[in-house]
Order: structure tokens, then C-alpha cells, then sequence
């Protein structure tokens, strides 16, 4: 788990195409070694292997990585569970799971206007 004091921001994603190992490691604040354990962990995650077997990561690997690492360091979720709740969230071709997602955020969003209370204008 991450230290509650250590509430440093992740730098923003540059504008690049691919992106080493060693940039991925900096950008998500995870080590290589771990990077290449969640590769086997997570099927969604797959850089493109090129001429030594270097793993060049493009944007939506690095958005992922930090979605992986906030499910695990900052949610809390085990391995499994955030292997499970990517698959949960990124499977909405069931028009049932649509439906569910759809009402929960529905919900979210009356709880976050309920929250703001009445508009004075």
C-alpha cells in the first residue's frame, strides 16, 4: 500500500507514441520489474515487443498502468480483484451490464447533485 503521506501527483502523460520501459516506470511510479509482473497478470496489458525483446508502451498501456496501480495501491484491491473489476468495467457489450452501469452512474450523479443541494442564482 502506498503511505497516505506520500501524495505525490503523477506527471503528466507527454505527447509520444511509444514510451520505454524506464518512461513508464517514472510516469505510473512503479518499478520495471513490477511493470513486467502486471504483464502477466493482466491480459489488457500488452506493449509492443521490438528487436531484443523491448517492451515500447503507447498511451492507453500507460493510462492502464495507472489505472492497475490506483486499483491496487490506493483502492486497496487484491491481484485477482483488479484483474476482475477491469474485466467487470471494460465487458459492456451485455446489454444487462450496460443497463447496470448506466444506472449506477445515473445514481452517482443524483447523490453528487443532491450533495450541491438547491442552485442560487
Amino acid at each position: 500500500m502506498l503511505d497516505p503521506d506520500d501524495n505525490l501527483e503523477l506527471p503528466p502523460i507527454p505527447s509520444k507514441r511509444y514510451f520505454t520501459i524506464g518512461e513508464v516506470s517514472e510516469l505510473c511510479g512503479v518499478k520495471p520489474h513490477v511493470l513486467r509482473y502486471w504483464e502477466q497478470e493482466f491480459p489488457q496489458l500488452k506493449p509492443v515487443k521490438r528487436r531484443g525483446n523491448r517492451r515500447y508502451y503507447q498511451r492507453h498501456d500507460v493510462m492502464l498502468i495507472r489505472q492497475i496501480r490506483s486499483l491496487l495501491y490506493v483502492d486497496g484491491f487484491t491481484i485477482s480483484g483488479a484483474r476482475n473489476k477491469l474485466v467487470v468495467e471494460n465487458d459492456l457489450s451485455d446489454p444487462n451490464q450496460r443497463s447496470a452501469v448506466i444506472r449506477q452512474l445515473i445514481q452517482e450523479l443524483e447523490d453528487v447533485l443532491a450533495l450541491l443541494g438547491p442552485r442560487s442564482g
